[in-house]
């Protein structure tokens, strides 16, 4: 083992103001070639690079550690023990790599990469597993990472990056997005099957305003449009009970616990009257939005040319 104050100093100065990892991961692939052939001229040959330009890793990484890898005779090259050690740690963290470079070029694989995507919990069971049919019979390979929530994780998500693409309601407005409308739904009243109002058709916002209301959380879209629209009809809503998902509010009414404002369901659900709010106009905008100066990969940029071109028949009707 090699220990000099130059190196010493420099080693100390190195971890003073850099990442270490960024001062060796150069040279590391050089390292492994070497030691794998035991010959620099062997390991320049198949590594396609001159053989001093080799050489010159090898001691400067060395030289960064401040320990031998090598003894050497002439051309050949021998591992130290602590070139051994340091060899099989190399290995790993070079597979490592690999396999994430190969996990990424799968990913942004055009007929076979992946595409995040989000989307309301509401849209689950009808609508995207009909677009995700439609999208796949032209792209039969392409790979989702499907991720149901309400609108600002989503949206937080697309920031992160955990998302490329989501659905959400209301159609946001932020500097650091772009949201296109596709489609609006109509909201019911929904009522327990007892209800005054259960024998109506159609009734104004207005004449549930002495009912309890059963609604989402605060945070959720379809809240914010429920208190609006409860606004515009003139009262504030009485909450007695808040969720995290329509159905189960839906269930709430049908154990007489309130009404609801709701997008249709997928499967009628006994217990319930369903009634059209002739006044306000109670409809939800839904949207497609990204994130601003993101780069689509191509199986995202197809999905994202889909959806964009159901625009007015995104939803079943």
């Amino acid at each position: 083992m090699v220990h000099d104050r130059s190196s010493e100093k420099w080693l100390s100065h190195a971890s003073d103001t850099e990442d270490m990892s960024m001062v060796l991961a150069p040279r590391l692939a050089y390292f492994a070639g070497v030691a794998r052939h035991e010959h620099v001229t062997r390991a320049a040959l198949e590594m396609g690079v001159p053989q001093s330009t080799l050489s010159r890793a090898v001691v400067r990484l060395e030289q960064d550690l401040g320990v031998t890898l090598f003894a050497r005779k002439g051309r050949t090259v021998s591992l130290t023990p602590a070139g051994r050690t340091f060899l099989a740690s190399v290995e790993r963290a070079l597979g490592e790599v690999e396999r994430a470079a190969d996990e990424v070029r799968a990913d942004a694989d055009p007929r076979a990469g992946k595409v995040a995507f989000g989307f309301l919990h509401t849209m689950g069971s009808e609508t995207v597993p009909a677009l995700l049919r439609a999208f796949r019979a032209d792209h039969p390979k392409v790979r989702f990472t499907l991720v149901q929530n309400y609108g600002e994780a989503m949206l937080g998500g697309l920031r992160t990056g955990e998302l490329d693409l989501c659905l959400t309601s209301p159609v946001p407005e932020a500097p650091d997005l772009v949201a296109r409308r596709l489609d609006e739904q109509r909201l019911r009243l929904v009522v327990p099957d007892d209800h005054r109002l259960a024998g109506r058709r159609r009734v104004r916002l207005a004449e549930a305003a002495d009912d309890v209301f059963v609604t989402l959380e605060p945070g959720y879209g379809l809240r914010r449009i429920t208190d609006a629209l409860c606004a515009q009809a003139g009262f504030s809503p009485k909450i007695a009970f808040e969720g995290e998902e329509a159905e189960t509010l839906r269930g709430l009414v049908a154990a007489g616990l309130g009404v609801a404002l709701l997008p249709p369901p997928a499967v009628p659900r006994p217990g319930v009257v369903e009634l059209t709010v002739t006044s306000p106009r109670a409809v939800r905008e839904i949207g497609l939005a990204w994130l601003d100066g993101h780069p689509d990969t191509p199986p995202v940029a197809a999905f994202k040319r889909f959806l964009l071109s159901r625009r007015g028949h995104l939803l079943p009707k």
